[in-house]
């Protein structure tokens, strides 16, 4: 595919996501943790000539930056391509690509296509056999490699992607209210991890008193 084909592609693409990517990778996240998300979700666009059907995934950190973002976009139209795309910070070792596994399946490597300032995109062809496997799964791992060359496993559960694969695509009130449910849920937690510090802080302070 020329650079001619590919830039309109990744333009259209990036247009239906529903949130702006972080810089950097504030913590290397455990793969038992769970970042907060609004779960599985259908966008679907006209950009230009195209149509665009995006079913994505979002694993948000505590201080609201992006952790791992999971893409299957269709494009139809003028261009047609199916896409299986995972977009992670930057800081990333490249040569490693982004590791994949499903359940307990064989785990894969994608490689990094590109890599913008503030996030680092892999990507392969999206073809029915990994729409299947992913419906039939039950959790999936992705695992970067940052530039100290330590990995940074993440558990994306696979819970709602076959409802939202095969379902009708979010209306722009919904798409709406699941962003203010997660910028809810991110204020909660920072409230919640600012209480822990000064509490912490509070602690350290009566313990130097004491002495």
């Amino acid at each position: 595919m020329t650079n001619t084909m590919r830039y309109p592609v990744l333009t259209a693409m990036l247009a239906v996501s529903a949130y702006t990517l972080a810089t950097t990778l504030a913590a290397p996240a455990r793969a038992q943790d769970t970042p907060p998300s609004n779960g599985w979700f259908k966008v679907c666009s006209k950009q230009e000539d195209n149509d665009i059907c995006n079913v994505q995934f979002q694993s948000v950190a505590s201080n609201g930056q992006v952790v791992t973002a999971v893409s299957l976009a269709e494009i139809k139209g003028k261009i047609n391509r199916r896409v299986f795309q995972i977009t992670v910070p930057t800081g990333r070792l490249l040569p490693a690509g982004i590791k994949v596994k499903v359940d307990d399946k064989k785990e894969v490597a994608l490689p990094y296509a590109f890599c913008f300032p503030q996030s680092c995109m892999a990507e392969v062809a999206l073809d029915d056999n990994l729409i299947t496997l992913l419906k039939s799964g039950k959790g999936m791992t992705i695992t970067s490699t940052n530039f100290q060359n330590k990995p940074n496993p993440v558990l994306v559960t696979l819970e709602g992607f076959t409802g939202a694969y095969d379902g009708e695509p979010l209306k722009r009130d919904e798409l709406e209210t699941r962003q203010r449910q997660l910028q809810d849920e991110l204020r909660k937690k920072a409230e919640e991890q600012r209480k822990k510090l000064q509490e912490e802080q509070d602690k350290a302070k009566t313990g130097a008193a004491a002495n």
